[in-house]
């Protein structure tokens, strides 16, 4: 086993899990591995940093302890980055693993395209389609972009990530919050950061 692999199975919190589970997530690390690599954040950072922040978001601070929810995670922008893994996600994971991914990824994205008028508006109401499981996912994505949203240099970046924030995030997050603790600690979480965001200067340059 690699050390990559074995910080990804220690960032799951993989050791405690049942043996199929474990297998699972021996699996999913080293797809990560792969569909991750060669990717940057536009940050400069090394994109798979991103998904281990989502699961220390889900298992640290929303408190989330099964196994499914922590792959899904660490997977959430693997057909994002790289949608020709879908094959070996399969081959791996199962049908129902990927139909969940796909459901939570860009039309767009899946269809290597480039995004076009319209897309926006369906992929917000591909979002709002969620169940709760990959909308927690989702929401604790939108909490680790905005942590690091500072860092990145395009303006024009930070400028969509907020209005959509507003626009869309924060009121979908609200309006699920009742659906179970985990959705409410999120949407308090998000609204939390979103405060403390707007009330700090933006580090990266214009």
């Amino acid at each position: 086993m690699t050390p990559e692999t074995t910080a990804i199975l220690n960032a799951l919190g993989a050791s405690t899990w049942p043996e199929a589970d474990r297998v699972r997530a021996e699996k999913a690390a080293a797809l990560a591995i792969t569909a991750y690599a060669d990717y940057t954040r536009d940050q400069g950072t090394p994109y798979v940093d991103h998904p281990l922040a989502v699961v220390a978001v889900l298992r640290a601070e929303l408190k989330v302890t099964a196994p499914s929810t922590l792959l899904l995670g660490l997977l959430h922008d693997a057909l994002e980055v790289s949608p020709s893994v879908a094959p070996l996600l399969t081959t791996c994971l199962g049908e129902d693993f990927v139909s969940v991914l796909q459901a939570m990824t860009p039309d767009h994205r899946l269809q290597q395209r480039n995004k076009q008028l319209g897309d926006e508006t369906a992929w917000r109401a591909k979002t709002s389609r969620l169940g709760p499981e990959p909308l927690l996912i989702r929401l604790a994505d939108r909490i680790h972009n905005l942590r690091d949203l500072r860092n990145s240099p395009d303006s024009g970046r930070r400028e969509r990530f907020i209005t959509a924030l507003i626009e869309f995030y924060l009121p979908l997050a609200k309006s699920a919050r009742l659906a179970s603790t985990q959705l409410n600690a999120a949407c308090s979480l998000l609204q939390a950061e979103f405060e403390h965001y707007e009330h700090r200067v933006p580090e990266a340059g214009p």
